[in-house]
């Protein structure tokens, strides 16, 4: 294990941020992004909230088509966990762009090394691997793998979790959607999951009941309409429904009753692995091992690289659903997923992420204290969320307080993540501390002024 060096990563704070047009989108992105949106559709909130057209980006530093610079707070989004083209994976990549591109699932050096690393990084005995080039294709082969390995076809997930955009994963989650007919498949059941912010049921002292959950889970399971449970599917953390963090004891729980109930738990990770959290799986957290788990977002830093991983004895179960891919495991994605995994060992991101959530959590601990609009602030290393209501005691939501912060901050330099009510921040887990504490000051100012204009 090597030691974090911040001077890798340094920017001059005396031009990052810049904005050097009069007004954000200046004039080359607003045309570059007119000339695209004729054809291309079907963009993010946030790009519709501030439509700039990127040209590069080095490290924790984008560059736009005008030459604003801006500290990046999104990490594409969640993505590039390592900072945009670190040297090591862009060399990895490139090796191979020379070398050789695809093989479809024969076996290469590269893919070898891949997952002899894997099992010896994650927990437990996750032992069996398959490859993807997409969070939402390895969520879908995940399903598979859990029906596999039971017999049984039912999956229960949670509200407002999020498992991509093909039918199997709006199923199991929570997508805006104005398409007409069924939204989501038979077999598929939801349930709420804790939110310590807004808790459904409580103990004497207000604090989550976390028991009052798994009991209903419990219940459900047992009484309810489902009877061929494979799994559980959740998130760690909910990244689309607002970083919503559940209680420390309610994974360990939920582990236990899954093994209850002879049904097997599936943690989707795509968003939460690879030092995002400060772990390699954020339910190390909590000290659970899930039975499978997808990886993806910074498993490639950007390369389109996604992992299901099975424990030992749930392995051979790849076998029986056609588990390959056509893009799944080439020889570049192979070597961007192991590239970073090296980066995160050699430079000790683990630790330096952890230390930047501990700043994060310090830096944020008044707000809602100093901001009436502020209702809770949420950190479990480089992901955070800052709710925003209209009354704490209410809790009611603020969309338009969201929107204003967002705008601010992009305004001031800040490239980062709306979710209506809820600014999600996912900073690479390379930033260095200074430039950590300039992008929480552009919120903090930006918050600030909403907050006035507001009164």
């Amino acid at each position: 294990m090597g030691n974090y060096s911040p001077e890798k990563y340094a920017l001059d704070l005396t031009r990052v941020p810049s904005v050097i047009t009069s007004e954000l989108p200046g004039p080359k992105s607003k045309a570059m992004h007119e000339r695209c949106t004729t054809y291309f559709k079907g963009l993010s909130g946030q790009v519709k909230l501030f439509p700039i057209a990127f040209e590069s980006g080095s490290g924790c530093e984008l560059v736009d088509v005008d030459g604003n610079r801006f500290i990046d707070f999104s990490s594409g989004i969640y993505v590039t966990t390592l900072g945009h083209c670190h040297p090591k994976i862009s060399e990895a990549v490139a090796k191979y762009a020379k070398q050789l591109m695809n093989c479809h699932d024969f076996t290469t050096e590269i893919k070898t090394k891949l997952v002899e690393k894997l099992a010896e990084i994650l927990p437990g005995d996750l032992t069996g691997f398959q490859f993807y080039d997409s969070g939402t294709t390895a969520v879908e082969a995940g399903q598979r793998v859990l029906r596999a390995a039971t017999g049984k076809h039912e999956l229960v997930s949670a509200f407002y979790d999020y498992h991509g955009k093909t039918y199997g994963g709006v199923s199991l989650g929570h997508i805006r959607s104005t398409v007409y007919g069924p939204t989501r498949a038979p077999g598929f059941h939801m349930v709420p999951r804790p939110d310590v912010y807004r808790p459904m049921w409580t103990k004497a002292d207000g604090t989550i009941d976390t028991d009052k959950y798994i009991d209903f889970y419990r219940e459900y399971l047992d009484k309810g309409t489902c009877h061929q449970v494979a799994g559980f599917v959740l998130e760690p953390i909910q990244g689309w429904g607002g970083s919503v963090m559940p209680p420390d004891d309610f994974f360990p729980k939920l582990r236990e009753l899954c093994d209850e109930e002879g049904i097997l738990l599936m943690a989707d990770e795509v968003l939460t692995s690879m030092a995002r959290t400060g772990k390699y799986l954020c339910l190390e957290h909590w000290d659970v091992v899930p039975d499978v788990v997808t990886l993806g977002k910074g498993f490639g830093n950007g390369f389109p690289v996604t992992c299901v991983a099975v424990r030992e004895q749930y392995k051979e179960s790849f076998e029986s659903i056609s588990a390959s891919s056509s893009y799944g495991g080439n020889p570049m994605a192979c070597a961007a997923a192991l590239a970073s995994i090296e980066v995160i060992e050699e430079e000790n991101i683990l630790e330096h992420a952890m230390e930047l959530g501990d700043y994060f959590e310090k830096r944020m601990s008044d707000w809602t204290e100093k901001y009436p609009i502020v209702g809770d602030c949420r950190v479990k290393g480089c992901l955070l969320g800052v709710e925003l209501v209209k009354d704490q005691g209410t809790k009611e939501p603020f969309d338009d307080a969201g929107k204003m912060v967002y705008q601010k901050a992009f305004n001031k330099g800040l490239a980062w993540i709306p979710a209506g009510h809820i600014l999600r921040m996912s900073p690479p887990a390379i930033m260095p501390l200074d430039v950590a504490a300039k992008g929480m000051d552009i919120i903090e100012e930006s918050i600030y002024e909403t907050q006035k204009e507001i009164g």
